[in-house]
């Protein structure tokens, strides 16, 4: 390795997900998710049998939520989201999973190719 060189190691959040599946697709380096929304994806990873869930949209920076025009106040930008979907399940699934599991709590969107999950302490609902 050359001296510029950096060693990155991607760390391991849990069973099924590293950090660099969340990072900000602009490469600032924001990675910084939430435990509590890992922790939510293992959990709809299980009651889908174990599928694997693909990760489109983690952390995302202040410029690069503009860029994607994402809400000003997007709970991407505190680590706190995730745009995904789990091999092999339609989102409509996913989402009514979410919305019966948690009817009270969590940011939850339905797309047509993908959920959107946030852990927010408030209940909030959209689809597109």
């Amino acid at each position: 390795m050359q001296p510029s060189e950096k060693f990155v190691i991607d760390e391991i959040l849990s069973r099924h997900f590293r950090k660099s599946e969340f990072a900000c697709k602009c490469g600032c380096g924001f990675d910084d998710v939430d435990p509590e929304l890992v922790e939510l994806l293992e959990e709809v990873r299980s009651y889908f049998g174990n599928r694997p869930i693909r990760i489109l949209s983690g952390c995302r920076c202040e410029s690069h939520n503009k860029t994607v025009g994402g809400s000003p106040k997007s709970q991407h930008m505190l680590g706190k989201a995730c745009d995904f979907y789990v091999d092999g399940v339609e989102s409509l699934f996913i989402t009514a999973y979410l919305r019966n599991r948690y009817p009270t709590s969590l940011g939850i969107g339905e797309y047509s190719s993908f959920t959107h999950v946030d852990v927010r302490s408030e209940k909030a609902r959209w689809s597109s």
